[in-house]
């Protein structure tokens, strides 16, 4: 057996994959010709629910189905106002996997998707909050550090791995994500006690992916340092950081805060509604660059291992890149 596989063996069980490299969920990226490539390249793919309606999951399921031959799964965000109706669609087409993402999943989520045979994996940005979602029966949690693309938490991958792995890892599956473009990353974080790795940024400009290629080709000229984080003007507002390649549309985000915090002040808007505003503006935003291909005003999420994006090619090859590396890199180790 490969030393690769070996050390994957809790997360590939868990997935039913030849690899325990997930997609992360994109919004408008992770969508059914990438997810179901990256599921039938051996690694796992997950849908990208982020604010569609249950009618429009429904279908993208539908469609996925279709063109995979392997697992995949579908993520879903905590403070999606529809979230059980989504989880009721995952459960109708008998999704295997349900990814929660977003914060803590609001009373009956978890025993709901359970219900459906469902495993259920979770994010966690602290210690604390992994244990406490362990406690709780997760299948298991995947940890990001503020390198990734996106939202982001506070901490950086390398120190949530040193937090998190060595208490949690025994107990169940632990992927670790943000900043990971290379094999050689994923050696280190398995033999550190990771069941397995998930990946955003990589994935991007893989050939099956419909990111316009206005968006694919900022991803191929940026580096590392400019895919920064997004800042916060009102400490009110729960605007959690995002991770982009700073444009015309990072201003214009900031502009946005303005507005939300202006109708908190008038009672407009409550803290929720501010929240959800502010998260439809992102996905607004992210559709202009990745589907309209308007890099200057849309977001241009990216995580910082976007310096390690240098071509396009396929779901296949990436995978196949990315644990070729990593067996390298535990060959060499000895």
């Amino acid at each position: 057996m490969s030393k690769i596989v070996d050390l994957m063996a809790r997360g590939t069980e868990l997935l039913g994959s030849d690899y325990a490299i997930l997609c992360g969920a994109m919004s408008w990226v992770s969508e059914r010709n990438l997810v179901s490539a990256i599921s039938n390249a051996g690694g796992f793919g997950v849908i990208a629910c982020g604010a569609m309606t249950p009618e429009l999951l429904d279908a993208e399921i539908a469609a996925t189905k279709a063109l995979a031959t392997r697992n995949f799964g579908v993520n879903l965000i905590t403070m999606h106002p529809q979230l059980f109706e989504l989880i009721a669609v995952c459960a109708k087409h008998e999704v295997g996997h349900v990814v929660l993402a977003g914060g803590l999943p609001p009373k009956g989520s978890l025993e709901a998707i359970k219900a459906s045979g469902a495993r259920v994996i979770c994010f966690a940005p602290t210690l604390a909050l992994a244990r406490k979602l362990v406690r709780s029966g997760v299948d298991a949690l995947v940890i990001e550090g503020m390198e990734a693309g996106g939202h982001i938490g506070p901490v950086s991958t390398s120190v949530l791995a040193q937090e998190i792995l060595p208490t949690l890892a025994d107990e169940v599956p632990v992927f670790v994500a943000g900043g990971i473009g290379r094999g050689e990353a994923i050696a280190a974080y398995l033999e550190m006690g990771a069941s397995g790795v998930q990946l955003g940024t990589r994935f991007v400009c893989a050939t099956e992916s419909i990111a316009h290629p206005n968006f694919k080709k900022a991803f191929l000229r940026a580096s590392a340092r400019e895919a920064v984080a997004s800042v916060q003007i009102d400490p009110r507002l729960p605007v959690i950081p995002v991770r982009a390649l700073k444009n015309a549309g990072t201003e214009a985000f900031t502009a946005k805060q303005r507005e939300v915090a202006n109708k908190l002040d008038t009672g407009e808007v409550d803290m929720l509604e501010a929240q959800l505003e502010i998260e439809h503006y992102w996905a607004g935003a992210l559709r202009r660059a990745v589907i309209d291909g308007d890099v200057e005003n849309g977001s241009l999420m990216a995580g910082q291992s976007v310096g390690m994006v240098s071509e396009e090619e396929s779901a296949a090859a990436i995978v196949a890149s990315l644990v070729q590396q990593a067996e390298a890199a535990l060959h060499a180790r000895g």
